[in-house]
């Protein structure tokens, strides 16, 4: 007589998680000259796409979400490109206003040509159709792409990097944390302090310039 073993079960399989590998809390923020390094870089390759994106995201210091829901009609008015244009941020459902600087107007008009898009479509759809947009998780990939291409570490940085990249250069620049404020749509002064880091950052920029 054979003995009876029971079948043993497998183990259950374990989801990788979505941030294996990164380092968390606040993603650092790029500096001018790596603004330009990306930029040059997509211009060189011709990537039409992705220079309007990066161009936008710059300026319009939105989360990747709201970044990647923008229509082409919420920031043009037929071929023209707005100097300036409204979004409703999901997370909040506050209206935050932003302005679209000459370059990234001109990367936009390129764009929005070369790909056919109309009004009510996407300004970033998805592969399939203009009535889908990128997901986040397909913009962070793009994110940590170009940080990689200029030899910085993609776990310091993030899809936040493009959201706090110029309120930092514009605080370092007047110091004006309420102008800061309006433009990144916080409702408390101290929420753009925390998202900022300006008080750590200011310690040790005044640490690093004290010899004793």
């Amino acid at each position: 007589m054979h003995s009876y073993k029971p079948e043993q079960s497998q183990p259950p399989s374990i989801q990788e998680p979505w941030n294996k590998g990164k380092t968390l809390g606040q993603k650092r923020p790029l500096k001018l000259k790596e603004i330009w390094g990306i930029r040059i870089r997509l211009e060189l390759e011709g990537n039409s796409r992705e220079l309007a994106m990066f161009n936008l995201a710059i300026d319009s210091k939105l989360r990747g979400c709201d970044l990647m829901s923008i229509r082409v009609r919420d920031i043009a008015h037929g071929k023209t490109v707005q100097s300036r244009a409204l979004v409703v941020q999901q997370k909040t459902n506050r209206t935050v206003q932003f302005e679209i600087t000459k370059d990234t107007r001109n990367s936009l008009v390129s764009w929005i040509k070369k790909r056919g898009l109309t009004g009510g479509d996407f300004l970033f759809p998805g592969r399939s159709s203009a009535q889908t947009h990128l997901t986040t998780r397909q913009y962070a990939r793009i994110v940590d792409r170009w940080v990689k291409s200029i030899g910085l570490d993609a776990c310091d940085y993030g899809t936040h990097t493009m959201r706090r990249t110029k309120p930092t250069l514009i605080y370092r620049r007047t110091g004006n944390l309420r102008a800061v404020q309006l433009l990144l749509g916080h409702s408390k002064l101290d929420s753009t302090i925390r998202y900022l880091g300006v008080e750590v950052d200011d310690a040790l920029e005044l640490a690093e310039g004290t010899e004793v």
